[in-house]
């Protein structure tokens, strides 16, 4: 390893985030020539205004700053700690295939029956590179 491999996933879901906003921004356009909505009322970012088109992409870019905080945090812990190996990186990155198949099918279909698992699944990979970060800390 070079050393750098826990930041991949990093920057990986930082493009997502930036997608998300790219998307954010076509759909709110889409709407805004469609007349369905006024420029004016996205001012305000009151979600009841806001269409669903829209605002689940908005809902999706939220959730992008709840539980994704912790694997940042993580990431950067297990760096600094040099407990960043093979099975911390791939963890880092079942979380953020996850975090990127949880926004698809969010901004898409939005059906829990998808959407449910693979929040579970990316939790489960950030409690284990938490619990990992745990036991080198304890251990070393």
């Amino acid at each position: 390893m070079t050393g750098y491999e826990m930041f991949w996933p990093m920057v990986a879901h930082a493009v997502l985030v930036f997608i998300l906003y790219a998307l954010l921004g076509w759909r709110r356009r889409v709407l805004v020539k469609a007349d369905r909505i006024q420029p004016a009322q996205f001012r305000e970012n009151h979600a009841a205004n806001e269409p669903a088109e829209s605002l689940v992409v908005r809902n999706s870019i939220a959730n992008q700053f709840e539980i994704p905080l912790l694997f940042h945090v993580c990431c950067i812990v297990l760096y600094t700690t040099q407990a960043d190996n093979l099975p911390a990186v791939i963890l880092a990155w079942i979380f953020v295939v996850t975090r990127y198949a949880h926004a698809y099918v969010h901004v898409t279909s939005n059906n829990l029956r998808y959407r449910s698992p693979l929040f579970a699944l990316g939790f489960a990979a950030l409690v284990c590179m938490w619990g990992w970060l745990g036991i080198w800390l304890a251990f070393s």
